[in-house]
């Protein structure tokens, strides 16, 4: 009787034992898989980092030398924080984003679709980004401005925009192919404006037209969302009768569109080569 007793509790504490190393190689285990887990998002934002590092440093190469330990090194040694790994609002990520808060909307090119609520691409921008290529100040950014004339052959008007970037250039290039384009003129033939030194209304945000990188066509012809927005209903409606053709052209020298934002401004176009 002793020994089927000793016996017994023998076989418990093995059991117990097993049970307690089979604990811990599952706790182990979730830990191993929780800490892969962990590395394979890291590896994820890491990819999705170095892709925005290469393109800032693609479009903008005489500007932009690279980005190491968190920070965009411009050329002459200038660092400025890229990412600061803060979860954003909608609001948050227009009134104070990073660098790397500027790639949160992925722009797209193609057929004009009605922008989802608050979808926003190109709408957030990084100001001390914009100030340190094109100008600190109103002066600053004057004194980069070139002269273009904008469609030559017809309208043969002066338009004022930033030579940086070779931003003066691809405007002129642009308006050269508009003027062959007559039935594209109503919708360009009466600009809304380039630069201006101004914040965007109701806001403390500088417009992109500060910088010089930015051109409004035809108002008569355009679409602000603030114009179709109903007060009762905090409902924003889609409207836009700018051409996909007059788009593209744009598009394809590296100038977004705003029409492609929900809070849209279907007059607005800016230089972000960054985003296309």
């Amino acid at each position: 009787m002793k020994k089927n007793f000793v016996l017994i509790i023998g076989l418990l504490f093995l059991f117990a034992v097993s049970c307690n190393n089979s604990t811990q190689e599952q706790n182990e285990l979730e830990k191993n898989n929780v800490e892969l887990e962990n590395k394979i998002e890291v590896l994820k934002i890491t990819d999705i980092v170095c892709a925005e590092c290469e393109k800032l440093i693609k479009v903008y190469p005489d500007f932009i030398s690279s980005i190491e330990n968190n920070y965009l090194i411009w050329k002459d040694g200038t660092k400025m924080f890229f990412d600061d790994g803060k979860k954003k609002s909608f609001e948050q990520l227009i009134d104070k984003p990073d660098i790397q808060d500027m790639f949160f909307f992925t722009y797209s090119t193609g057929i004009i679709d009605t922008p989802k609520i608050n979808f926003d691409p190109g709408r957030i921008r990084n100001e001390e980004f914009f100030k340190k290529m094109y100008g600190n100040n109103k002066t600053e950014v004057y004194n980069n401005l070139e002269t273009v004339i904008w469609l030559p052959n017809t309208l043969n008007k002066k338009i004022k925009v930033s030579k940086i970037n070779g931003i003066s250039q691809k405007i002129q290039a642009i308006s050269n192919q508009l003027d062959s384009l007559p039935h594209l003129h109503k919708y360009i033939d009466n600009m809304g404006g380039t630069f201006n030194w101004r914040k965007i209304s109701g806001t403390q945000r500088l417009s992109a037209h500060s910088f010089g990188i930015a051109i409004d066509i035809n108002v008569n012809h355009s679409n602000y969302w603030k114009w179709t927005k109903r007060k009762q209903d905090d409902i924003i409606y889609y409207k836009n009768k700018i051409p996909l053709e007059l788009i593209e052209i744009f598009e394809k020298h590296g100038f977004i569109w705003g029409g492609r934002w929900y809070h849209y401004d279907s007059m607005h176009f800016e230089y972000r080569p960054e985003l296309l």
